[in-house]
C-alpha cells in the first residue's frame, strides 16, 4: 500500500470534530502535551491578530525581516491554492514529505480524540516550526485570538492588532468592544503589541487589557504615525522619520498595514533596510490582485482583471478607496460569498463605485450564498445585476457588452483560491 499523501490525512482530520469553529485551547493544549510541547522551542514569535490587514501586515513583517538577512518561519490561513501555503518554514513552503510527516504524527499523537481541523493543522506547523533553526516565527491568528489555537505562546517577542472591525459575530460578539477584547487576549504580560488604526470604544478595550498585563502599546496616531504624502509613504515615530515608496501591495488601506509592520520592525530595532524591503519586497496574493494572465485573461483580452478575497463591511470599504483612486475605467463585480457574512454592509461601498454585478456560487462550498441571492441584494443597492454559472462565464459575458471593462472578482478567499486554481 502506497503511503498516505497530506491531502489524505487531512481528509482523516476533517472527521475528527463535528464542528468546523469550536472555540477553546483545551483540546491544543492536550496535544501539545502529547507531542512534548514543541511551542515551548520556537524562535521569537511575532502574533498578529485583528479583522482586516492581517496576512498583509505579516507578509510586510516577513519581507522586512527577511530584507534584513533573517530566516523567518510563517504561519497564516486560510490557503488559496493548496493547504502548504498555510507553512512556511526557513522561508519556504512546507514541503510535501515534511507536511505528510508532520500531520501524520499529529494524527496519531491525538489518538482519534476530538479535535478541529484549524486547531490539528496549528499544532503541526508549530512542530514543524520548532524542528527548524530560524531567527523568527509569524504567526496569524486564524480567528479571534484569545481562544485561536495560535494563542499558546507564553511569551512572544511582540505582538500586533489590525484594525478590528464587526465580523465573526457569532463566535466573537455582537459589538466591536466585545470583537476588540477577543482579539486583545493576545496580549502577554511585558510583551510590546503594536496597535493598528481602531475606532475609540475598540481602542479603550485594548488598552484596558495592556494595562491590566504591563503589556507597552505602540498605538497608531499615538506612538507613531503613517500616511501617504506626494505618492510616499512618510512613517514617523519618536525614533524618528522613514520617507519610503508606497507599498507594493495595491490598496490604499495598505498604507495603514504598511505602517504596523514598519512599527513591528522598528520595535524589533531593525533599521531602514528591513523597513524599505517591507514596503517593497512583499506579496500576497488575492488581494487587489491583478491577473495578468491565465485563461480568464485570455477570455477578456481587453479587460482590466482584478481578484480580492476581503469579505465584510471594512473590505468592501477599502475596495472602494481603492478603485476611486483608479484610472476611470467602467467597473464591474463578479461577486461569490459565504452566507455567514454580512452581504449588504460589503456591497453598500463598492455599489457606489461599480455599475454591475453577477453573482455567482463558490465552488465546492457548502456554505455558498447562491448567486441569484448575491444578485438580488445588489439590486436592492441600485447595482444592474446578472447571475452565471462560474466566474469564467461571468468574465466572458461581461466582457462581451464592455470589452474594456475592468472586472473585480471579489467576495471570499474561497471564491479568490478557487480562481487562483482554475486559472494557474
Amino acid at each position: 500500500m502506497s503511503a498516505p499523501t497530506s491531502d489524505v490525512i487531512l481528509a482523516r482530520m476533517m472527521a475528527l470534530h463535528p464542528k468546523i469553529i469550536d472555540l477553546t485551547l483545551d483540546r491544543v493544549w492536550r496535544l501539545l502535551d502529547a507531542l512534548g510541547n514543541p511551542q515551548t522551542g520556537l524562535p521569537p514569535v511575532i502574533h498578529i491578530a485583528g479583522t482586516n490587514g492581517k496576512g498583509s501586515t505579516q507578509a510586510m513583517i516577513r519581507a522586512g525581516l527577511e530584507g534584513a538577512g533573517h530566516v523567518v518561519h510563517a504561519y497564516t490561513s486560510p490557503h488559496l491554492a493548496r493547504f502548504h501555503e498555510r507553512i512556511r518554514v526557513a522561508g519556504s513552503l512546507i514541503s510535501e514529505p515534511d507536511l505528510t510527516a508532520v500531520l501524520d504524527e499529529c494524527y496519531a499523537a491525538n489518538g482519534g480524540a476530538p479535535i478541529t481541523y484549524f486547531e490539528i493543522t496549528t499544532v503541526a506547523a508549530i512542530l514543524a516550526f520548532a524542528r527548524t533553526p530560524a531567527d523568527y516565527t509569524l504567526l496569524e491568528v486564524g480567528l479571534g485570538g484569545r481562544l485561536d489555537a495560535t494563542n499558546v505562546i507564553g511569551r512572544p517577542r511582540l505582538t500586533a492588532i489590525t484594525p478590528v472591525s464587526m465580523d465573526h459575530e457569532t463566535f466573537l460578539g455582537n459589538t466591536l468592544p466585545k470583537i476588540a477584547g477577543e482579539k486583545a487576549g493576545i496580549l502577554k504580560r511585558g510583551v510590546p503589541c503594536i496597535v493598528g488604526r481602531q475606532a475609540a470604544d475598540g481602542l479603550e478595550v485594548i488598552e484596558a487589557r495592556a494595562q491590566a498585563l504591563g503589556a507597552p502599546l505602540l498605538a497608531y496616531g499615538q506612538h507613531w504615525h503613517v500616511g501617504e504624502e506626494h505618492g510616499r509613504l512618510i512613517y514617523q515615530d519618536e525614533t524618528g522619520l522613514l520617507d519610503l515608496p508606497l507599498p507594493n501591495l495595491p490598496g490604499v488601506h495598505q498604507v495603514e498595514n504598511a505602517g504596523i509592520a514598519l512599527a513591528a520592525l522598528r520595535g524589533l530595532g531593525l533599521g531602514e533596510q528591513a523597513c524599505e524591503a517591507a514596503v517593497t519586497q512583499a506579496f500576497w496574493p488575492a488581494r487587489m490582485q491583478r491577473l495578468r494572465d491565465g485563461p480568464l485573461v485570455s477570455r477578456a483580452p481587453g479587460a482590466e482583471l482584478w481578484l480580492d478575497g476581503g469579505h465584510n463591511p471594512a473590505a468592501g470599504q477599502a475596495l472602494a478607496a481603492h478603485l476611486r483612486r483608479l484610472p476611470a475605467r467602467p467597473t464591474h463585480l463578479v461577486v461569490g460569498m459565504l452566507n455567514t457574512k454580512d452581504i449588504a454592509g460589503y456591497l453598500g461601498p463598492l455599489a457606489e463605485v461599480a455599475e454591475s454585478l453577477t453573482g455567482v456560487s463558490i465552488p465546492g462550498e457548502a456554505n455558498t450564498v447562491p448567486g441569484e441571492q448575491t444578485a438580488r441584494i445588489a439590486a436592492g443597492l441600485g447595482l444592474e445585476t446578472d447571475v452565471a454559472n462560474n466566474v469564467l462565464k461571468a468574465v466572458q459575458a461581461i466582457a462581451a457588452k464592455d470589452p474594456e471593462a475592468r472586472i473585480l472578482i471579489c467576495g471570499s478567499l474561497y471564491l479568490a483560491g478557487s480562481v487562483l486554481r482554475e486559472n494557474g
